[in-house]
This record gives structure tokens, sequence and C-alpha cells, in this order.
């Protein structure tokens, strides 16, 4: 405190208004005396009440709470960055993932495009032999056909030359030696 009255002292000393009034500065109806005697009770008064160490208290306290501040929004970005990092790690799988789908669904398509072609040859395969089997079966239906009805005509050819030819004696002689072969045969 006396450091600030010794320099209130020395200002007022060195004062342009001291040298105009011609040296009755230190009386109270000298305006710049009295502005001095309460800036000095002023700054006084604040030293007394310690201001200054409350200001820097509570400086120091709001430098505190910004580092704090800080330290919490560093941590907080640390976290972000984290999950940013954990969602682009997901991201990624997802995608790969989706590939994996894609090409196994390619891969899929390709082995039923595959097995629909040997199904479709199977099934040609088949019907061709089923066709062939058909045509075989007519053939000989066919041919079978042409026989009896070949015997058919042939029968009634025989028939007919036989009833003109063979009289009835010669017709029964024939019919029981025909019974006879065939006891023979079935004994």
């Amino acid at each position: 405190m006396r450091t600030v009255f010794a320099l209130a002292l020395t200002l007022g000393a060195a004062s342009p208004a001291l040298a105009a009034s011609g040296g009755k500065f230190l009386a109270l109806d000298n305006t710049d005396f009295v502005v001095l005697l309460a800036f000095l009770l002023f700054v006084g008064i604040l030293l007394f009440v310690k201001v200054p160490s409350l200001l820097g208290k509570q400086l120091d306290d709001r430098a505190e709470g910004i580092r704090k501040e800080l330290d919490e929004a560093r941590a907080l970005r640390e976290e972000a960055q984290t999950i940013l990092a954990s969602y682009e790690r997901k991201q990624k799988e997802v995608s790969e993932q989706a590939e994996r789908i894609v090409a196994t669904a390619r891969e899929e398509a390709t082995a039923a495009a595959e097995q629909a072609k040997a199904d479709l040859k199977t099934s040609i395969a088949r019907r061709l032999a089923a066709a062939e089997e058909q045509i075989a079966s007519a053939e000989a239906s066919a041919v079978k056909a042409v026989r009896d009805r070949a015997i058919d005509v042939a029968v009634k050819a025989a028939d007919d030359v036989i009833s003109k030819q063979l009289s009835a004696a010669e017709a029964n002689k024939l019919i029981d030696s025909a019974i006879a072969d065939v006891e023979a045969k079935l004994h």
C-alpha cells in the first residue's frame, strides 16, 4: 500500500497542474489532488478487501473450468472417433457380407441354370426313349396285326381251297388224325 501511495505522490508532484497552480497541489480545493486521493482510497479499499486475489482465484477457477471442458471435449471427441471407426468397420463388414451374398446368389443361379439344363437333357432323353418305345410298340402291333390278318386271309383261303378240294370223309379223317396228334402231345 505504501508503494501505491508513494507512486501517487510522485505522479502528483510531477503533475502539470502543480506547475500551473503555483505549488498548491495538496489543497482540497485542487480537483486533481481530490481525484488522486479518491483513486488512492479506492485502490486501498480494493487491496484491503483482497480483490486482486479474488479476481485471480476467479480467473484460476475459470481457467480450470475451461481446462475441464477442454478435457471433456477431447474425451468426447476420442469417443466419437472410436464410435465412427466402429461404424466404419461395421459398414465395411456389411458391405463385404453383401458382396458375399451377391456372389453366392450368382453361384447358386449358375448352378440352378446348369441343373435346369441337365434336367432338360434328361427329360428330353426320357421323352425320346418313351417315343422310341411307343414307335417300337406301334410297329410290333402293326406287324402283329398284319400277321394276324395274313393268317386270317391264309386260313380263309386254305378253308376255301380245302372245302372245294376235300370231301367230307377226307375232312373227318384229317380231323381225327389232328385230335390224335394233340392227345399224344398233351400226354
